[in-house]
């Protein structure tokens, strides 16, 4: 299954062992991803952008920007504001859930993944 049949992150299908390659040209020029569909900080935040997707009413608002704190690298999610109720959930249970789910995601990339959502 590739990410693009869900609607979501960069089209690419998924290897046995859980890694998403691109599609496209296999070139060392070419990372195979398009620019316009890049998202940042590797599986964690292809992850983000999936479950975010997939959560809200307006996936084409769903803005994942990257920036690199101290030892760790921090994902800020932006959605559309009548869709922050929906990230966000009862008691914040979604937002939890979500932020386990993209560590856990970071982690097998080694790296350390914080997430941030924008209001």
């Amino acid at each position: 299954m590739s990410f693009s049949d869900a609607g979501g992150p960069p089209a690419g299908d998924l290897t046995p062992d859980g890694e998403l390659t691109p599609d496209g040209d296999d070139s060392p020029e070419s990372d195979g991803w398009d620019d316009d569909d890049h998202v940042p900080a590797g599986r964690a935040g292809a992850v983000l952008a999936y479950l975010a997707s997939s959560l809200v009413e307006t996936p084409d608002q769903v803005k994942v920007v990257a920036s690199e704190a101290r030892n760790s690298t921090k994902l800020t999610l932006s959605v559309a504001p009548g869709d922050v109720g929906r990230v966000i959930g009862r008691r914040g249970r979604v937002a939890q859930a979500i932020r386990t789910v993209v560590r856990a995601a970071g982690v097998r990339d080694g790296q350390d993944v914080q997430v941030d959502i924008a209001d």
